[in-house]
């Protein structure tokens, strides 16, 4: 397998974390995981997008930028994989949702100084689901302050993430994740694992699940 550093994305209840352990454990990979529950604005996030979404945005930046730049900083003896349930890039991604444009203007600049910083992955996983699906993921983890997150949110994240993909240069596997049960089918985990043992021209390349 020629890839060291696998990054997973997708929306707000798409598996990422699941996959993400799965593939460490697969792999005998060192995973890394968004620390989203320590972000003291998520919350409040939730209840008042408008007048908390600064702050939310720049907490989130600074915990990511201070993960991934550790993660370079440390080589493990025993483990040269490392998967990622997340990409920096997600930052300007939501930033880019829930800002005004005066806010994200300034926190575009903020992104682009530190965004060069960082080591980009080798190849990118991203799981698609439908915002139903979405839901029903978010009710069934039961995080209390997740449990109202609106349909338009999802799908206003759901185009961003999708026009990015169009347009980036990383290597892709782009996975329809409408019926993902990557815990409880072994199948769709290997579709996972078997995507990953070929090589890709830069940009998408689309698998779907059995």
């Amino acid at each position: 397998m020629n890839y060291h550093f696998i990054t997973i994305e997708g929306n707000i209840g798409a598996g990422k974390t699941t996959l993400a352990h799965l593939l460490a454990r697969h792999y005998n990979a060192r995973v890394v995981l968004e620390e989203f529950a320590d972000n003291p604005f998520l919350a409040n996030f939730y209840e008042n997008p408008r007048q908390f979404a600064f702050p939310l945005e720049l907490f989130f930046m600074a915990e990511r930028f201070k993960q991934l730049k550790e993660l370079i900083q440390q080589k493990d003896l025993f483990q040269n994989i490392t998967v990622c349930d997340y990409l920096f890039t997600k930052c300007l991604l939501f930033a880019k949702v829930t800002l005004p444009d005066d806010e994200f203007r300034l926190y575009q600049r903020l992104f682009e100084i530190i965004h060069q910083q960082l080591i980009q992955p080798d190849i990118l996983i991203y799981l698609h689901a439908p915002v139903s699906k979405l839901q029903a993921n978010i009710k069934k983890r039961n995080r209390p302050y997740e449990q109202n997150i609106p349909d338009s949110y999802l799908f206003s994240i759901q185009e961003t993430y999708t026009h990015y993909i169009k347009q980036h240069h990383v290597k892709t596997i782009f996975v329809d994740a409408s019926n993902a049960d990557f815990l409880g089918n072994e199948k769709h985990l290997k579709v996972i694992t078997d995507a990953l043992e070929k090589d890709y021209e830069e940009g998408q390349h689309f698998f779907s699940l059995p």
